[in-house]
């Protein structure tokens, strides 16, 4: 099994787990925004805005820099390349699981008289 940074992870899902958090990822990857343009579709103070950067930061998925007064943010990707990674294991796993079910019922499928053989005795 895929064994990554627990605190990391827990961070970044942390993070993941707000749909306001997501939009401003989201709006980061088509490049850098100031706190108040993050904060902005979402009619939310300054502040507001601030705690969620900071969770966002606080993961790894965004650096803030300060130009004069304003905070500018850009996307850090590689938090969200670790937990794609451990993601990644359960999908394979599933992936698996399913595939074994698919042809466990294809071999039942295969096994079982028709229908129309059924039918025709009536």
């Amino acid at each position: 099994m895929v064994e990554l940074n627990t605190s990391r992870l827990d961070a970044v899902f942390h993070a993941l787990g707000d749909a306001t958090r997501r939009h401003m990822l989201r709006e980061l990857a088509n490049g850098e925004r100031s706190v108040s343009q993050l904060a902005d579709p979402f009619s939310i103070s300054l502040a507001a805005a601030s705690k969620h950067i900071k969770a966002l930061e606080s993961a790894g998925l965004i650096h803030r820099e300060i130009r004069g007064r304003t905070h500018m943010c850009r996307l850090a990707p590689g938090p969200l390349a670790s937990a794609h990674e451990w993601l990644g294991f359960y999908e394979r796993f599933w992936t698996d699981r399913l595939d074994v079910l698919d042809q466990l019922l294809r071999s039942e499928d295969a096994r079982k008289p028709s229908a129309i053989n059924q039918g025709d005795d009536k």
